[in-house]
């Protein structure tokens, strides 16, 4: 008998523009990828390089001047891509949830935590008041939260960042949805909630079997909790396979600049200056040929302006989209 997980999301060349004055955006270009139901996928890139807007299009959350296409876009065997407003607002919250970048703003100020947990509640799922009730306060003890059943009448900013954080958690948990988006969910926290963030989610994940797409552009977030890992560079995969192979094996220049910038416990010496990827992401605006990254990397030539979009693939699925061979990475990018 198979112990293949369900595949939850299927994503087959997302792709999201935007018009502008002068003329079309394209901040998201050709991502593919899927995850399973207990699995973590990773995408992380630099700020700019599409990862937030990635996540929106999933969701269906995208600004209205904002087009989102993609060649499939399967949710538990479901196409979803043609999904209007009032199909998408019955699957968000319910089978797929969002655990958005900033704790802080995120929850309205102007209702109490028990409202905005239990609202969630009785939209979806039919339920009465008390039962909404005796969620909010299973899922807020469950994320960490003391005197659960008093927090319910306190007002967000009576409540410090990381337990806003877990209140988000304890929110997008309340339908059990199969599938949960967390975006930067540790932005703006100390390290030690950081910490304290990614093990709840793990853990949480593991008890609810769900699947989780991780968006963050930290390197030793990633290490900790992918089982996938997708690297983005404006508004496209640059290289991706699981955690592993991409952390130990980086193909690409850009993956191996990002994990050049994390210090490395026992190897990176107090005061030794860290690597830096220098330059900045180009403009997405109009027409976008050949590698994006051939601005800052290297080992750029003319070749790479004509760079195909089909990514040199490995035995172990692990892919990477330059035009150096595996010998040539080897050779210029070593350890």
């Amino acid at each position: 008998m198979s112990d293949k997980k369900e595949v939850v999301l299927e994503v087959d060349n997302l792709r999201v523009d935007i018009p502008v004055s002068a003329g079309v955006l394209h901040p998201v270009r050709g991502i593919s990828f899927d995850v399973s139901r207990g699995e973590t996928l990773c995408i992380v890139g630099e700020s700019g390089c599409g990862k937030s807007l990635t996540s929106l299009a999933l969701m269906g959350l995208l600004p209205k001047k904002a087009h989102r296409k993609a060649d499939r876009l399967n949710f538990l065997g479901q196409d979803i891509l043609d999904f209007d407003e009032r199909q998408m607002a019955r699957l968000r919250g319910v089978k797929m949830a969002m655990i958005f970048q900033e704790p802080m703003t995120s929850l309205n100020p102007s209702y109490t935590i028990g409202n905005q947990l239990e609202e969630v509640y009785l939209r979806h799922m039919a339920s009465n008041r008390l039962e909404a009730r005796e969620r909010a306060i299973f899922l807020l003890d469950r994320v960490g939260i003391s005197s659960a059943g008093s927090r319910l009448g306190q007002y967000p900013h009576q409540l410090s960042g990381g337990l806003r954080q877990r209140v988000m958690i304890a929110m997008a948990l309340m339908c059990g949805p199969d599938l949960i988006i967390a975006d930067e969910p540790t932005t703006a926290l100390d390290v030690t909630i950081q910490a304290q963030i990614l093990h709840l989610l793990a853990e949480l994940q593991s008890d609810f079997d769900m699947a989780m797409i991780l968006i963050t552009h930290d390197l030793g977030i990633v290490a900790r909790v992918a089982d996938k890992v997708q690297v983005m560079y404006a508004g496209r995969t640059v290289e991706e396979g699981n955690c592993e192979s991409v952390f130990d094996n980086p193909r690409h220049p850009y993956t191996s600049g990002l994990l050049r910038c994390i210090p490395v416990p026992g190897k990176t010496q107090p005061g030794q200056k860290l690597g830096t990827v220098p330059g900045v992401v180009p403009n997405l605006v109009g027409e976008i040929s050949g590698c994006m990254f051939r601005n800052r990397c290297e080992f750029a030539n003319d070749e790479c302006k004509q760079l195909s979009d089909t990514p040199t693939v490995l035995d172990d699925g692990h892919a990477y989209s330059c035009r150096l061979s595996t010998n040539e990475i080897d050779a210029v990018i070593g350890d």
